[in-house]
């Protein structure tokens, strides 16, 4: 199932199966998806993040984050209607709601869409969230 909704920074696709999202957004099925978690509880299950960088990672606002490993990761803001979605569902793989690199189209992510979810905001393109990336020793901004 493919849901549409506002997360926390722009309009996205939210799914339990990334190949899903890469189907849609017409790309390789094996391109990694970013894994959006309601906390960072639920991170200690799908991750670990280097204890250098652990405060850091909870004090970022807004921000993704790609570990050593290759997984990333972004933990919701409480206060959103996208965090009380993912405590129904669970952690779900996300990606913006456009077609790899075209921007946001309102009538493709609706039709691509198994459920819509809205609030009183509606669906609007936002600033993307800042990238960083985590080595074992440093750190470094990709967006």
């Amino acid at each position: 199932m493919l849901l549409l909704a506002q997360t926390d920074t722009t309009v996205g696709f939210l799914s339990k199966d990334p190949t899903a999202i890469n189907r849609i957004k017409q790309r390789k099925l094996q391109t990694p998806v970013l894994k959006t978690l309601p906390s960072f509880k639920a991170l200690h299950s799908h991750s670990r993040t280097p204890k250098k960088f652990r405060s850091q990672i909870r004090r970022l606002k807004k921000s993704t984050f790609i570990l050593d490993n290759g997984r990333s990761f972004r933990v919701v803001d409480k206060n959103s209607l996208h965090h009380k979605v993912l405590e129904k569902f669970g952690a779900l793989y996300s990606s913006s709601a456009n077609a790899t690199k075209k921007s946001y189209n309102d009538s493709f992510a609706l039709s691509q869409a198994d459920l819509i979810i809205k609030d009183e905001r509606g669906l609007f393109e936002g600033q993307g969230s800042h990238i960083f990336k985590y080595g074992r020793e440093k750190v470094r901004r990709v967006r």
